[in-house]
């Protein structure tokens, strides 16, 4: 069999494995979108069924023989092929350790435990969703044993959303934040915060559907391949690159909580919508790991979002919807009012300043879970305890504190640090972005195509065929340095809060 005949069947066996994934996406979207909740336990059984199946696809023994052989003449083949043969050949070796049933339970747990938290959110009710959080802990520690017994559990579960990433690492990381961030949070804090009445309800749903609207089109989101849903938590999910959708929650008495969710996860989408047309059915067709992937939401959402520039186009349509409250708001006003720093109960409605001791709260609890010391009996009370610590703020109850986030629920521990490296990341790109592009001007003009076709030529057209470092390296020119968000955090606060900060 020649090389071109075997790229063939490679193609073939991605070309299945996305229709895999393309029909479990669906099934999980409608679960957290539309499915009444008597089908809970339905569609669990079709999702597990439907994992065992995959599981087969990917691990079968002459698609095992197609990828060594493709190995052995790497260096015959273009970057795309010998990436994918890589990384189809990496995730293989991973699979093959861990039982196929391991796998299914796996996919189970997470459904019924999504059900489960969606209900267990509304009546603010931990007790009714541990034992599905205490099940689906016990499966991962599994997991990670049949992957890398010799590694400690939560290194290898950071390492399937971001390669390479351990403890030693994020440790460092987080230990640099917290020492800049703790003090910084502290002079905020005394420093007093504007009067901001115009941000308070009701602001009616109809027309934050309206402003939601707007902000797509903004941003230049295709909405023939991408639309706007409802969720308990808004989320991403990418079928392909052309079907994208992106989801928000709407609540009357909070103008900002959709406002940046749909600009947060229109940078996802923006990422999905804008891979090249090659990686299309590939295994490299998605973000190149989940904290680049939060680089551009963060990019998005922060970085451009709730920039002064960005007000000033903000605003004549916040006065055009709601005229009660923002008739006579300044654009200035309105930048302070999204920039409000002070400590609070909810992840994503934190400010840029505090957001990072939302996500080392999480850090730190899940390290001590899969580290033998915290019982998920325990995290409520550990999670309280940590928001009065680092936040200065008091939890009221379950649905504000330990079961605001959906993650957890589908088995995504080890996924939160990526979300303060990604914003770590996004300061970086930021600053090289600025160098070549006119972002101010593009917030004057409302067309932020530069922008757009900036970051597609840099990050977004490769996928996964360049792994982050890679990335960042391409294009920023330099290696990760966490000191541009350091630096970005304390002259933007430094500015809204007094210049001795």
């Amino acid at each position: 069999m020649g090389i071109e005949e075997k790229i063939g069947q490679l193609q073939a066996h991605q070309k299945k494995l996305r229709a895999y994934k393309h029909a479990m996406n669906l099934l999980n979207y409608d679960g957290s979108t539309l499915m009444p909740s008597g089908g809970a336990d339905y569609l669990s059984d079709t999702l597990e069924t439907l994992s065992g199946e995959e599981y087969c696809l990917r691990t079968a023994p002459e698609v095992r023989e197609l990828l060594l052989k493709l190995t052995e003449v790497s260096e015959k083949l273009d970057l795309q092929t010998r990436r994918e043969a890589e990384e189809l050949l990496r995730e293989q070796n991973r699979l093959l350790r861990v039982p196929k049933e391991e796998v299914m339970a796996l996919e189970s747990a997470a459904s019924r435990a999504t059900a489960c938290w969606q209900e267990a959110r509304k009546n603010s009710d931990f007790a009714a969703f541990a034992p599905h959080l205490e099940k689906l802990i016990e499966i991962k520690k599994r997991y990670a044993g049949y992957i890398a017994p010799e590694k400690p559990v939560y290194d290898v579960l950071m390492d399937d959303y971001e390669r390479g990433m351990n403890q030693k690492d994020m440790d460092a990381f987080f230990g640099e934040l917290k020492s800049a961030l703790t003090p910084l949070i502290g002079q905020v804090k005394e420093a007093g915060q504007p009067d901001t009445p115009f941000m308070e309800g009701p602001f009616d749903t109809a027309r934050q559907k309206a402003l939601s609207g707007m902000l797509m089109d903004i941003m230049g989101l295709d909405r023939t391949r991408c639309v706007l849903g409802e969720s308990a938590h808004p989320f991403t999910t990418e079928f392909s690159r052309f079907d994208v959708r992106i989801t928000t929650r709407y609540t009357e008495d909070d103008l900002t909580g959709n406002l940046y969710s749909v600009i947060h996860e229109g940078g996802h989408a923006m990422y999905e919508l804008s891979i090249g047309d090659a990686l299309s059915y590939s295994v490299l067709g998605e973000g190149a790991s989940t904290a680049i992937h939060e680089s551009q939401s963060r990019l998005w959402e922060n970085y451009i979002g709730r920039s002064r520039e960005f007000c000033h186009l903000l605003l004549p349509k916040l006065k055009e919807l709601f005229p009660a409250q923002f008739s006579g708001v300044t654009a200035e006003e309105l930048y302070r009012a999204v920039n409000l720093a002070r400590p609070s109960l909810i992840r994503t409605e934190a400010d840029e300043l505090t957001y990072p001791m939302h996500i080392l709260i999480r850090y730190e609890l899940e390290k001590a879970v899969f580290g033998g010391d915290l019982k998920a009996a325990d995290l409520p009370g550990e999670w309280n305890r940590s928001y009065r610590e680092y936040l200065g703020v008091d939890v009221p109850d379950d649905a504000r504190g330990i079961l605001q986030d959906i993650h957890w629920a589908g088995g995504d521990f080890g996924y939160f640090p990526s979300y303060a490296l990604g914003t770590a990341y996004a300061a970086q790109i930021f600053d090289a972005l600025k160098q070549d592009v006119g972002v101010a001007r593009c917030c004057e003009t409302g067309d932020f195509a530069p922008v757009r076709q900036w970051l597609t030529e840099k990050i977004y057209q490769y996928g996964m065929i360049y792994t982050p470092a890679q990335l960042i390296e391409r294009t920023c020119g330099k290696a990760f340095d966490p000191g541009f968000y350091i630096l970005y955090l304390r002259e933007k606060f430094g500015r809204l809060y007094g210049a001795g900060l």
